[in-house]
């Protein structure tokens, strides 16, 4: 029987020949992810009456959900999580202002085709852009993966997404996303394993590929795949080469020049490795389900106050007055993103009354920005640079709205009290239309500002 790519990845993950959908697993997952909310991992797991992390090799922890640490409480986690590290000798931790967990450990190649990672953070489907099982877990089990390094799943049915064409100009992968959710609900994949598939998904940029199965998480999806190709393999043989040569101490000159041009052998001997670990879903495989999406159809969507799946077209929310808008976080905080926003802030002022919000997504993203002038653009218009992490998003600090205002933001959510005023709106929206809204003070249309 042909399989599906969760089939595939979980058979994978528990060392079976092979699985079908609906069936419980004990999986090993090479990546188990936490955040500021380690700590608090940290001590259920010291009440299992373990001593000692299973495999540390395998953690990833970052700091990023209350950078810098808003409140004394929020700092005496993330103390906590530090001395936590250090006990346990967790190699990849990675520390305020590094950015968000997402964004960094897939800069940092930490995670590859085929693999799968456990987070606990309901955005871990963020990893299928490069074609890996990302899935959010709980609290309980990310300590349960700690002492034991495995986990029980259950094998996801699978539903199958092709996207065909080229989307038009001013339309993204945002706006793909949103059709898409609210065509499915808020919970039309719940717990499904969601392909994309067609044409339209490879001629993406990288970095537009990393917003699907980030938002897919808004549908209820266990996760979100994609199929990797040869521009995913580049990047991440590039990046994992670069943690190569990083490692090598300078008191070896020799190797560090030897090393200090990535060799086009070297690139494609990474990138035959990481090939040959993609696991790709047969072509009779099984789907409960199967959507198909016509790109050149498709416009700029929002998705308005209190649902993410209360998805209307562009054109029918324009004019909304906003008093902040955000642009940041894991689904729209890359050099992309920004590059969009800044070419439409370029020479202009916010608007009086709305005060705009810029949060790189990471230290890199942040690095990348200055250098191109993008940084400047946003201060010349009378923006806020935030520290990379994700902001206001969960609504911690760092522009938490007041009751009553309206707040449009290029985030995954808009529930009620989501940035924490219970009393204020949440538009979502692609980046441009966040930057084209901040200097018209109402929600605007990019293409003609």
């Amino acid at each position: 029987m042909d399989k599906t790519f969760a089939e595939k990845a979980l058979a994978r993950a528990a060392g079976l020949k092979q699985v079908v959908a609906g069936q419980i697993v004990d999986a090993s997952p090479d990546v188990v992810l936490s955040h500021d909310n380690t700590a608090a991992i940290a001590r259920i797991f010291r009440a299992l009456g373990v001593a000692r992390v299973k495999y540390p090799e395998r953690m990833a922890i970052t700091l990023d959900h209350a950078v810098p640490a808003p409140t004394t409480q929020h700092a005496a986690n993330h103390a906590e999580t530090r001395k936590f590290v250090e006990e346990m000798g967790v190699k990849n931790f990675f520390e305020v202002g590094r950015g968000i967990c997402h964004q960094v450990l897939s800069e940092e190649a930490l995670v590859l085709p085929g693999q799968l990672i456990l987070g606990a953070d309901s955005h871990t489907t963020h990893y299928g852009w490069m074609g890996a099982f990302g899935a959010g877990i709980g609290r309980s089990e990310v300590a349960a993966l700690w002492a034991t390094g495995e986990l029980w799943m259950r094998v996801p049915e699978s539903l199958k997404i092709v996207v065909t064409g080229k989307l038009p100009r001013g339309v993204t992968a945002k706006d793909l996303c949103l059709r898409i959710i609210g065509d499915l609900g808020a919970d039309g994949g719940l717990y499904a394993s969601v392909e994309f598939h067609g044409d339209a998904i490879s001629k993406m940029s990288l970095e537009s590929r990393m917003v699907i199965p980030n938002m897919m998480a808004e549908c209820g999806v266990k996760n979100a795949w994609l199929m990797p190709d040869d521009a995913v393999f580049e990047y991440l043989a590039v990046r994992k080469s670069k943690s190569s040569k990083s490692q090598v101490t300078s008191s070896k000159p020799q190797v560090t020049s030897r090393r200090s041009q990535i060799s086009k052998s070297e690139i494609r001997n990474l990138k035959s490795e990481i090939s040959r670990n993609a696991i790709y879903p047969d072509n009779e495989a099984r789907y409960i389900a199967e959507y198909r999406y016509d790109a050149k159809t498709l416009e700029p969507y929002v998705a308005c106050p209190h649902r993410v799946d209360n998805v209307k077209p562009l054109s029918q929310v324009r004019g909304t007055r906003v008093q902040q808008a955000f642009l940041g976080t894991c689904t729209n905080g890359r050099i992309e993103d920004l590059k969009a926003a800044a070419e439409i802030l370029r020479g202009k002022k916010i608007a009086r009354g709305t005060r705009l919000l810029v949060i790189p997504a990471s230290s890199e993203v942040l690095s990348d920005a200055l250098a191109r002038g993008y940084i400047k653009i946003f201060v010349d218009a009378g923006g806020v640079i935030g520290t990379p992490g994700c902001g206001p998003c969960m609504g911690n600090h760092m522009g938490i709205p007041a009751p009553g205002e309206v707040t449009i933001s290029s985030a995954n959510r808009n529930f009620r009290g989501r940035m924490g005023t219970r009393d204020a709106e949440i538009y979502l929206a692609n980046p441009a239309v966040v930057a084209a809204s901040a200097v018209a003070g109402y929600i605007a249309d990019p293409r003609e500002v």
